[in-house]
């Protein structure tokens, strides 16, 4: 009994040694936190989802307060965000919502498979191994690598084979755009209005496009040709739109054969 409170006495007796040295350490080696780094970081929703930039919350609380970053940086937290992290530093912050863009259309009725791929079920495996599991070389290859690195619940895959964007839930973190090794997903202001063309593909071989992509865009410039305000260049191949011009007439969606041209605004809502 004596050898049992004995050791309990001694353990006590060390721990409490232990207790006093670890708290004079902590005040000999303490380093001094910002109280402004740590109001952000409260602020922060901590989705760490990499889209400002930068490794995490932390890093960007750390780069805004130094002034490395903008104060508008967190695309998760958007402009709720960004207004109570100006508040802290003192600074009027406007913020401009992004959201994430596919530029295909070639679902699995559109577009013809190739032979069965039996690789790893990736889309950055299939581009490095075999190009696509379709034959045209630039559209969507369909395995989900954007809905996987989503965290926000913005993306699925449709039954079409086709990632589909929820804009309700889209805070444009850029984590689809980096995933997409066909480069499909571009991040737009979600405010913006006009014409768009949902094809990537920049090949000039016509006969090609249509035999390996019944939505893909066949070059025919009708597009450009039809707009009133010339605000449709067709030189890189894709329909580029020119959004200082384009008016939303609607006049290049109606006259697309293929309806490659549709409205940004019928889209993002």
């Amino acid at each position: 009994m004596k050898t049992i409170l004995f050791t309990g006495l001694v353990a006590l007796g060390v721990a409490f040694i232990l207790g006093l040295l670890l708290g004079l350490f902590k005040k000999i080696f303490a380093v001094e936190v910002d109280e402004k780094v740590q109001q952000v970081r409260d602020i922060l929703p901590g989705a760490n989802c990499g889209g400002c930039g930068f490794p995490g919350c932390d890093g960007f609380a750390a780069a805004v307060c130094k002034g490395e970053a903008p104060a508008g940086g967190c695309s998760a937290g958007g402009a709720d965000v960004a207004a109570k992290i100006g508040k802290v530093l003192g600074q009027q912050v406007s913020v401009e919502r992004k959201v994430a863009l596919l530029t295909c259309k070639g679902t699995k009725e559109c577009a013809k498979a190739r032979p069965n791929y039996i690789g790893i079920k990736s889309c950055k495996a299939v581009a490095l191994a075999a190009n696509n599991t379709k034959l045209c070389s630039f559209g969507c290859i369909g395995l989900g690598d954007c809905v996987k690195v989503c965290k926000f619940g913005a993306l699925s895959l449709g039954e079409d084979g086709l990632p589909k964007v929820d804009y309700s839930k889209c805070t444009g973190c850029g984590a689809c755009v980096n995933a997409c090794p066909k480069h499909l997903f571009n991040l737009i202001n979600a405010n913006l209005k006009g014409a768009v063309a949902l094809c990537s593909n920049h090949s000039d071989n016509k006969p090609q496009i249509k035999k390996d992509c019944s939505a893909g865009c066949f070059k025919c410039g009708l597009c450009a040709k039809k707009c009133p305000k010339e605000a449709i260049d067709i030189s890189g191949g894709i329909p580029k739109i020119d959004y200082e011009k384009c008016i939303s007439c609607k006049l290049c969606v109606k006259a697309c054969p293929d309806q490659v041209i549709v409205m940004l605004q019928d889209i993002i809502k």
